[in-house]
């Protein structure tokens, strides 16, 4: 394992005064990395710099290319919190590979990840750098587990991820998001089957579950699609992917009147659990990995500071663009969150 010096350890965070932003910038300071905040919010770049004395700011926008090249200048990697993605992921990874370093987002944004894989793969290789899209609750923590699940299995007939939420209380950057991707499929739904993205217009499913203990047997929309489809086939022979929510949390997400979340915590985390279970299945074998824990907002911070941890210690598997599951060793990867991660395997 490599270490890094002093002048290593200053790692931009583009949108860091959003809801999952701050939870970064916090997390980054208790691995002992120094943030630097930036974004084209002024007034949300203050405000965050007071609750943080000492850190240096930087305004910049993402249709702005000189100001993100000076957002970046010193900083020896880029982790990107603002969405929608669709907008900002190829500015910052433009950025990011002017400046030579790597890049990290958090988008669920299906559409966005596709992009980043088709676009910039050849030319993130070619700079010998690292772009990992989608390190997050959705798309990089269930591409960690299926990988995790697999073990020593080269191919799987099918993965499931299923999204055991007590509630699902959205940001406005998640409805903002949520909003870019429907226009983007044009209100389809999408689904990943024989090797393949489809587009449907009829309506999912609705499907029993059994989670591990103690949700046990739960409603679920199936296919209810996430990044998933994107993250696990990328790297993993699976043709058949398909993503699942309960349906408490499918509802509360398709209400307008649903609230943001609200901190029930002095780390500023609400109250809602989850449980992701992973199921991976080959003839008549079946293999699975799940975590459980709070807030899916909050433990996005982890999954993406311990990559960026490891990108910037040498402790990767591979260059260009890739998900989690093909960049890290994946079981160690999870391990390492045990304080926020409940594993059962």
């Amino acid at each position: 394992m490599g270490t890094i010096t002093e002048s290593e350890r200053t790692v931009a965070v583009f949108g860091a005064y959003g809801h999952t932003g701050r939870f970064v910038v916090a997390e980054l300071r208790d691995r002992g990395y120094v943030p630097l905040p930036s974004g084209r919010d002024a007034a949300g770049l203050r405000a965050l710099a007071a609750s943080h004395p000492g850190l240096d700011t930087r305004t910049a926008s993402a249709d702005d290319p000189a100001s993100l090249d000076r957002a970046l200048s010193g900083a020896a990697a880029v982790v990107n919190c603002a969405g929608p993605f669709a907008s900002t992921a190829a500015p910052l990874i433009e950025a990011a590979l002017r400046a030579g370093i790597p890049y990290v987002d958090v988008a669920a944004e299906l559409e966005a990840n596709l992009d980043t894989f088709t676009h910039y793969a050849d030319r993130a290789r070619a700079a010998d750098t690292v772009v990992l899209p989608a390190m997050a609750f959705y798309g990089g923590l269930g591409d960690l587990l299926v990988t995790t699940a697999m073990g020593d299995w080269t191919t799987a007939d099918e993965a499931h991820v299923a999204y055991g939420l007590s509630g699902w209380h959205p940001t406005p950057g998640t409805r903002a998001a949520g909003a870019v991707s429907r226009r983007r499929r044009q209100g389809r739904r999408v689904t990943y089957r024989n090797g393949a993205l489809e587009y449907r217009d009829d309506a999912p499913p609705t499907l029993k579950w059994t989670f591990p203990e103690p949700l046990g047997v739960r409603s679920v929309i199936g296919e209810f699609t996430m990044a998933d489809v994107v993250t696990v086939p990328s790297h993993l022979r699976i043709p058949d992917v398909r993503t699942h929510m309960t349906v408490e949390a499918a509802r509360d997400l398709a209400s307008p009147d649903t609230p943001a979340p609200t901190a029930s915590d002095a780390r500023g985390r609400s109250d809602q659990t989850f449980l992701v279970d992973a199921v991976v299945r080959r003839g008549g074998e079946q293999r699975r990995a799940a975590a459980s824990g709070r807030d899916i907002y909050a433990v996005t911070a982890p999954l993406a500071v311990e990559a960026v941890h490891r990108i910037l210690t040498g402790r990767t598997r591979t260059t260009g663009v890739a998900s989690a599951g093909a960049l890290f060793d994946a079981p160690d990867f999870l391990d390492a969150l045990s304080a926020h991660l409940t594993l059962t395997r």
